[in-house]
């Protein structure tokens, strides 16, 4: 009630310093073009709101631009954006990094940059990035720009004050959020705004001023908005402004001035990794931290292992020691996990180029080059490469040479997954919401399934299909896990409920499915029943989770890598955890375990890693 007060006395000094303010910015946030209906008009309405508004100097668009990310929505957002008549900068959101058939390469492209930094009357304008990239999991401000943001507050004057833009909140649900609010605290921050949660929200980050703004759609409402920022000598204001009427009441007000976050001692939520005490046996032999993210697995074959960041960059490292052999530089962010045979290292960049290099010294053998980006993983198979693309086309090429073998043409939406491989068919799903087999001899189409849903993010694409008992085992983002035959495609049996996402794993006698659920629990399916069978279920302790990154047993050990740096190794036989290990926070890509019970992989925020276990006599 006091609240309301005080906005309802501020109604008429907002009115008369509307005019008079040092200088006002729009925000526009999570537009969706390509989701809602009304999203083209939204938008178009709030572009003609802002040029008729001479007092806005600027407008901020702060991510969820499209909804899928693809090149045609990222163009339009781009055509009519380009219709203001005054400055605008913008940043993208998890839309348009997530489902992202170019892997992440467009938005820069057609927008410019994927963040921006400005001075406009004494105050610093900055906004970066903040994922996830191409994996399914909480947000995380890249590492690049992680780089970047730290030497803007190294070099700026510390008494600037500096207003931060970002899609999501700078909580919890971002996983580097600290590592935000660290470097913003060592500026004069004065507020940070996002989006993301497409309503009006006050709350504080770390001790920061912080505001999420409404989403510009215009929901179950007759019309969208956006905010508009009217910023006094001492005082922000906020305010709802829908095209064609007069800016509301403000919904926050926060005061400017020099902000003495040195002097603030509260203790502020971090991650704890104090789980790793509890499990001494498990440590890490070595650990590396890239200079940019890693969005993909890694592969091991001998004393090689091979990583590739979000910089482009194939590195070869030698198992034992942690060093680095060798590195090969593509000209695209990479999210495929490489595949060796032999002397050969596979490895797909969103470059469009598929790369097959030495692993003896990572030289170029031979590149194939495609019509678009590649997000996909390959898989080397009795000296053949199979592997989809983002031009809806599927491809096998001799691994000798990188000749072109077949390639399958009618693929609806874009291929993220790695495909699975029996003696008859090649089987991988798509951002189409179809799911396909393909002759593996001459890409011809056998058999493709839907799951029936009309929402694209439904699509069975992000998970990595497996086979045993003559039956091919896909869970999507509907949660429901489900068997089809092999040979047709016809659906053997679909879980009764919602247990899984995208994370599937096989016991090494192909007699059992393991699910990972979002919901803390593991759950064990049998393979070779003709319905659906739930063998056993446990509560894991790795809480909410949506991970994609698949499950592997080795010697009765099942590996469940989490979205929050987390990776627990379960005994199948007692059912319990034998040890956790928390690397980070974030996701971690995959798990490669060796036979003596160690496991090597990587996390999104570009930690390699090779931990040993040492169980105690």
């Amino acid at each position: 009630m006091k609240v309301l007060l005080l906005l309802m006395s501020l109604m008429p000094l907002f009115s008369s310093l509307h005019a008079q303010a040092a200088f006002h910015f729009a925000i526009v946030t999570d537009v969706h073009i390509g989701g809602a209906a009304s999203a083209v008009e939204d938008l178009q309405r709030t572009i003609a709101d802002i040029n008729r508004d001479s007092s806005i100097r600027m407008a901020i668009f702060t991510g969820d631009i499209t909804e899928l990310g693809s090149d045609a929505e990222l163009n339009l957002a781009h055509n009519l954006i380009s219709q203001l008549q005054k400055p605008w900068y913008i940043i993208p959101g998890n839309h348009d990094t997530k489902w992202s058939e170019s892997g992440n390469q467009s938005f820069r492209q057609v927008f410019g940059a994927e963040r921006f930094s400005f001075e406009y009357q004494g105050f610093m304008f900055i906004g970066c990035n903040s994922g996830p990239n191409m994996r399914m999991a909480p947000g995380l401000v890249p590492a690049e720009d992680i780089r970047w943001l730290d030497s803007i507050a190294a070099a700026m004057d510390p008494q600037m004050p500096v207003f931060f833009f970002n899609h999501y909140p700078l909580d919890e649900g971002l996983g580097n959020w600290y590592k935000v609010t660290d470097l913003l605290r060592k500026m004069n921050t004065q507020a940070a705004f996002c989006g993301h949660g497409h309503a009006n929200k006050s709350f504080v980050a770390d001790g920061i001023p912080s505001a999420m703004c409404r989403s510009n759609l215009r929901a179950k409402a007759d019309y969208g908005g956006y905010t508009l920022v009217s910023v006094m000598p001492d005082t922000l204001f906020l305010s709802v402004k829908k095209p064609g009427f007069a800016a509301e009441a403000p919904w926050r007000v926060i005061p400017l001035g020099l902000r003495d976050y040195a002097a603030d001692t509260t203790r502020y939520p971090r991650p704890s990794f104090s789980v790793n005490a509890s499990y001494p046996a498990v440590s890490p032999r070595w650990q590396l931290q890239d200079e940019c993210d890693i969005g993909s697995g890694i592969a091991v074959k001998g004393n090689l292992v091979v990583a590739a960041n979000t910089c482009g960059t194939v590195k070869g490292i030698y198992l034992q020691t942690g060093r680095l052999r060798w590195t090969f530089q593509t000209k695209g962010k990479i999210y495929a996990t490489p595949a060796i045979e032999g002397d050969k290292v596979l490895v797909a960049s969103a470059d469009s180029a598929i790369y097959c290099l030495s692993a003896k010294n990572g030289t170029l053998l031979w590149s194939f080059k495609t019509g678009k980006a590649i997000v996909a993983s390959p898989v080397i198979d009795n000296g053949m490469v199979y592997i989809g693309s983002s031009e809806g086309k599927f491809r096998a090429l001799s691994l000798e040479k990188g000749q072109l073998i077949w390639k399958y043409t009618q693929v609806d939406g874009f291929v993220e997954t790695k495909p699975l491989v029996d003696r008859q068919h090649v089987y991988f799903g798509s951002w189409g919401n179809r799911f396909y087999a393909l002759n593996r001899k001459t890409g011809a189409l056998a058999w493709s399934w839907s799951n029936g849903s009309a929402n694209r993010m439904f699509s069975p694409a992000a998970v990595f299909p497996l086979d045993a008992d003559g039956k091919v085992f896909i869970v999507a983002p509907d949660r429901f896990v489900t068997a089809l035959a092999a040979d047709t495609g016809g659906q053997v049996w679909r879980s009764p409920g919602k247990i899984g996402r995208e994370a599937l794993g096989l016991s090494e006698n192909g007699h059992t499915l393991y699910v990972k659920s979002m919901n803390d629990t593991i759950y064990a399916l049998s393979t070779t029943a003709k319905g659906y069978q739930q063998q056993w279920a446990m509560h894991a302790g790795y809480g909410y989770d949506i991970a994609p990154s698949p499950l592997v047993e080795k010697k009765g050990m099942l590996y469940v890598p989490t979205d929050k740096g987390l990776v627990l190794a379960i005994d199948t036989k007692t059912k319990t955890v034998t040890w956790q290990h928390k690397l980070s926070n974030a996701l971690v890509n995959n798990v490669v375990p060796l036979n003596d019970g160690s496991v090597l992989g990587s996390t999104m925020d570009g930690i390699i890693f090779y931990l040993q276990y040492q169980p105690r006599p």
